[in-house]
């Protein structure tokens, strides 16, 4: 079968990075592939890529006049895409060689309408020896705990996700009230995505361990005031989504139980048996960061025409 993959990019401070998921997808086990590059308004990196990989046929390049933002692009991306299935890749993300093959393995074995894989860290600097794994979902990374290999998900991480086309476009794709365009603090954009394809065929998404994907975590990403603000938004991120979609609350609520239940017990474990700095850094920005989260989520109930907000 054909597979798609496509990836987006908007600005030209990551010319670099997105060049280098490009050769990622270049270098693909997988055959038939085509690669299709969505350019979020940016005439200058349009021109960069078309120089740098304007040559290779298995690769299309298309540029928005404007800036409509990430949620719109990967729906055109789709939408212009050939393949059966439509593989997505964020721009500062590099594919493990066979990374296509491992996704495509579970389609062609099983009935699977969407399946996505695991997201590393790619750390620029040192990883942080505060930050807790189990908050890796703050940075675009698959978290401890995310799912068992095989398991049914609503959704994986944006990195790392893929869909038969055809269903994908018959749900609408991406809603463009969610995901990053410019400043907006929406996030969580894969999520109303998964919800639709349940509600529409009875499916989630599979989640494929060894289909790998890594995430180049730049230096500002490890930085604990970037990731409390992160932290906040993503509350604020996360009242949006069950404003817009009442569905997506079990996913989170699994989610805490499982982190102050089994996680976070763990660490205080081993902090009085084998008394460690790390732990007990890593204990309180897992406080820090779901207090951050709660407060954000709150700020967001204080706006009224929160839905009118999201949807504009």
């Amino acid at each position: 079968m054909l597979v798609s993959a496509v990836v987006c990019g908007y600005s030209m401070e990551r010319d670099e990075a997105i060049a280098a998921c490009i050769e990622s997808l270049l270098s693909q086990t997988y055959d038939p592939l085509e690669i299709v590059v969505v350019v979020d308004g940016n005439p200058s990196l349009r021109a960069f890529l078309e120089e740098r990989f304007g040559s290779d046929t298995s690769m299309r390049i298309f540029e928005n006049e404007t800036n409509r933002g990430i949620s719109y692009s990967r729906t055109q991306g789709g939408e212009l895409a050939d393949g059966e299935i439509v593989a997505f890749i964020d721009d500062d993300a590099v594919a493990e060689p066979d990374w296509i093959e491992r996704l495509v393995e579970t389609y062609e074995e099983t009935d699977a309408i969407a399946v996505g894989g695991f997201v590393a860290p790619n750390w620029v600097d040192a990883k942080p020896t505060f930050f807790p794994e189990e908050f890796y979902w703050l940075v675009g990374c698959t978290e401890r705990g995310f799912a068992e290999d095989g398991e049914e998900v609503r959704n994986t991480y944006g990195s790392n996700i893929s869909y038969r086309r055809e269903a994908f476009l018959a749900v609408g794709g991406y809603d463009v009230n969610t995901g990053r365009k410019g400043d907006q603090h929406v996030q969580a954009h894969e999520a109303p995505v998964g919800i639709r394809l349940r509600n529409e065929y009875d499916q989630g998404m599979i989640y494929v361990a060894d289909a790998v994907v890594h995430h180049t975590l730049f230096p500002y990403r490890g930085e604990f005031h970037w990731l409390v603000s992160r932290s906040f938004w993503q509350g604020f991120s996360k009242r949006v989504m069950d404003t817009l979609y009442p569905e997506t609350y079990g996913n989170e609520r699994t989610y805490l139980r499982d982190l102050f239940a089994r996680h976070l017990p763990r660490r205080v474990r081993k902090a009085f048996l084998g008394p460690s700095f790390t732990q007990l850094q890593q204990i309180v920005a897992i406080l820090v960061f779901t207090g951050a989260v709660f407060l954000g989520y709150v700020y967001a109930m204080t706006k009224r025409d929160l839905r009118r907000e999201a949807e504009e």
